[in-house]
């Protein structure tokens, strides 16, 4: 197979692209792909990098970064991503598959990746799974759409099939949100209020002299390269950080340090993150998931007034689901699970809504259903939206970005 020839693989969240590389893999591809059964390929993607981890752990064993002595866990994003690459092409690939490369890097983490790329390009066939048509690499010569039905559907002309696809991600959801059952008491002060906040590992300086104020309705986005403290500052607000302590913060009116429980930090927050869904893991109907939210809980244990079922049937009307109320949380697709916990976490609406990368590992179309939530809860709603992600979504604009630049001293903050 000659290098230069490279493939982009369009797939969704209903996709079952495990499948596709399965059988390509095992040599027992079809159609288009016939060609590289009797050749040799492996799998650069999340899943590998979490076995190879796992088997590090267990036998005490560096291999993929032996070079830089360390574990794979130890590294960044980025950095795991650059040796995981290396690992692989030194094993004398015909071709590799490379399945979402770029998630949840930050642009100077990609741009090296990318570098990386492109040099290898010359003497491997790449084959890359994609969900988000901006990511594709810019040496791709062919691409096929794998449908929801796992038909491979070769792509005549990709700049027409990207613009396709790409339109039918600019959604609106139309109705109204919802209304609260009742008003939380702020007092009219900020929601958040960081005064010169710096926070230390023994002697590693994470964030310096940090000064950052939300106030209620406001909508901001969080972002700063991959290992900046972002993390941190999550923490810090959601009250689950101790370095807190002794730090001139205020949490929705009370002094951090002046006798307040974790709770009561927490039901001023609604959070969404893509770890959380591995905690909905029961067989719960996704009306139950989003009434669950007026209780905090995993699992509806107290029976919900009229009031409640009524509102959450709102929610789910609101977000084209109420048809399928009964359906199983765990039989839905990866996107509209998202819709669903965002729903969940803003039923009560919490004076503040945080969002950790909700857009990550969904396709052009589920994300667009997530911008368009987002932008919804904004304009219609009187919670503050604390967005964080590397990626700039087209449609999303919050009405303030806070950066954090890292630094010898740990990383700063400045308001964009």
């Amino acid at each position: 197979m000659h290098p230069a020839s490279h493939h982009a693989i369009f797939t969704t969240d209903k996709t079952n692209k495990n499948l596709f590389t399965k059988q390509l893999l095992a040599g027992k591809a079809t159609g288009a792909f016939a060609a590289f059964n009797s050749l040799k390929g492996l799998l650069f993607s999340k899943v590998t990098m979490d076995e190879l981890i796992d088997e590090e752990l267990r036998h005490e064993h560096l291999e993929v970064a032996k070079a830089e002595n360390r574990l794979l866990q130890s590294l960044s994003d980025g950095e795991q991503k650059k040796a995981l690459l290396n690992y692989l092409l030194a094993q004398r690939l015909d071709y590799i598959i490379l399945d979402n490369p770029f998630d949840n890097l930050d642009k100077a983490s990609v741009a090296s990746l990318l570098e990386l790329l492109q040099q290898e390009a010359a003497k491997i066939t790449i084959i890359q799974l994609i969900n988000r048509s901006r990511d594709i690499l810019p040496f791709i010569t062919h691409a096929h759409n794998l449908d929801d039905s796992n038909h491979l559907v070769e792509v005549d002309d990709i700049d027409h099939f990207i613009k396709q696809r790409t339109q039918k991600s600019r959604y609106v959801f139309n109705g109204v949100i919802p209304p609260p059952m009742h008003y939380y008491d702020l007092s009219g002060g900020p929601l958040v209020l960081f005064n010169n906040v710096n926070i230390k590992y023994e002697d590693r300086a994470i964030v310096r002299n940090i000064c950052w104020t939300i106030h209620p309705g406001e909508s901001w986005q969080l972002i700063g390269p991959n290992g900046s403290g972002k993390t941190t500052l999550l923490s810090l607000i959601t009250g689950d950080n101790p370095k807190a302590y002794g730090q001139d913060i205020t949490l929705f009116g009370r002094k951090k340090g002046s006798g307040e429980a974790v709770w009561d930090i927490k039901k001023h927050i609604g959070y969404f993150t893509p770890t959380i869904t591995s905690l909905f893991s029961r067989y719960d109907s996704i009306d139950k998931m989003v009434m669950g939210g007026f209780f905090d809980s995993i699992g509806l244990y107290i029976k919900p007034s009229d009031m409640q079922q009524k509102i959450a049937s709102q929610w789910l009307d609101l977000i084209e689901l109420l048809p399928l109320k009964t359906t199983l949380f765990h039989k839905l697709s990866l996107g509209r699970q998202r819709i669903i916990l965002i729903a969940r976490a803003m039923i009560k609406h919490p004076p503040l809504l945080i969002l950790d990368e909700p857009t990550s590992g969904l396709d052009d179309y589920n994300a667009g259903l997530v911008v368009s939530l987002i932008n919804k809860i904004a304009a219609e709603s009187n919670t503050a939206i604390l967005y964080v992600s590397h990626r700039t979504e087209e449609g999303l604009h919050p009405d303030l970005i806070f950066e954090l630049t890292p630094g010898e001293n740990g990383s700063t903050g400045t308001v964009l």
